[in-house]
């Protein structure tokens, strides 16, 4: 019996499928990876997000190893959502392999957009074309 993999994403960052390959850009020219490399914005898709933002509990006292049970931690979530595609900078960008397939980590902060397509709006754009 094979274990599955679970790869969990901590804190506020994100998992990110990284855009590769041939860019073309809107004049027709197409170009290699290795310009893109010299770029410091990239883009890809967010596979998965960590929690959030930690958010400290008030009513801890002075010593919070003090008390006897272990309370939950509560987080403030991220805008970015699985599906997202994401604009970002790339130095914050730490690369990883899962799977055999390369990943970015980024910290929520560095992301600088995010394109998000509202499938409602489809459903109806496709609803009156009809």
């Amino acid at each position: 019996m094979k274990a599955g993999k679970n790869l969990v994403i901590v804190g506020d960052r994100v998992l990110i499928d990284p855009d590769e390959g041939i860019d073309k850009r809107s004049s027709g020219l197409y170009l290699p990876p290795t310009v893109r490399e010299k770029e410091k914005v990239l883009t890809g898709y967010v596979v998965k997000t960590g929690p959030g933002y930690p958010v400290p509990d008030p009513t801890v006292t002075d010593e919070p190893w003090a008390a006897g049970r272990k309370k939950e931690v509560k987080y403030v979530p991220l805008q970015a959502t699985a599906g997202d595609y994401a604009i970002f900078l790339k130095e914050a960008a730490v690369e990883i392999e899962f799977e055999e397939k390369k990943y970015l980590i980024v910290p929520h902060s560095a992301i600088l957009a995010l394109v998000r397509i509202d499938l409602t709006e489809v459903e109806q754009e496709s609803e009156s074309e009809r």
